[in-house]
């Protein structure tokens, strides 16, 4: 069965860190592309970041650069996302997703074939 699980969403103020984990299980890990998910109350699902499982390689929405950075630990089948620099706007449910690598490094909702059930982030004031 194939599972993604997210952790370690929570309530913090605005400037502070989070560390999110996706583990997954059921699949392949190195044949895929994970990604990072977020959707706010009345928005649309919207890519934050992405990581290859198999080289490495990296994507960041424009409004996380420099704040958020994805790693993976193929040994643990687990992604991470360390957010800093949190903003209120940051506030969404967070997802992961996985995406065969030949798909490459991107946010289309279709080419994600396995989803988490999300976790919460919410960035006060």
């Amino acid at each position: 069965e194939v599972q993604l699980v997210e952790s370690g969403g929570g309530l913090v103020q605005a400037g502070g860190s989070l560390r999110l984990s996706c583990a997954a299980s059921g699949f392949t890990f190195d044949d895929y592309t994970i990604g990072w998910f977020r959707q706010a109350p009345g928005k649309e699902r919207e890519g934050v970041s992405c990581i290859s499982s198999s080289d490495g390689r990296t994507h960041y929405a424009d409004s996380v650069k420099g704040r958020f950075t994805i790693s993976s630990d193929n040994a643990k089948n687990t992604v991470y996302l360390q957010m800093v620099s949190l903003k209120p706007e940051d506030t969404a449910v967070y997802y992961c997703a996985a995406a065969l690598t030949s798909y490459g490094l991107g946010f289309a909702l279709a080419a994600y074939d396995y989803w988490g059930q999300g976790t919460q982030v919410t960035v006060s004031s």
